[in-house]
């Protein structure tokens, strides 16, 4: 049976997830925002106590 062998399938795999892990980050990295992210303030906001009726 064919579909045991593992030698061909493998090497497919580690060749497909290097080619992945060298082609595709750059592109990612490349991206840019259109508006950039803001940092949130850090100060606590005050809750208001509910009154149960």
């Amino acid at each position: 049976m064919p579909q045991l062998n593992p030698a061909p399938w493998f090497t497919i795999l580690l060749f497909s997830w290097v080619i992945f892990l060298t082609v595709i980050p750059p592109k990612m990295l490349k991206h840019l925002f259109i508006s950039p992210p803001t940092a949130l303030s850090t100060k606590d906001s005050k809750t208001q106590p509910w009154n149960w009726p």
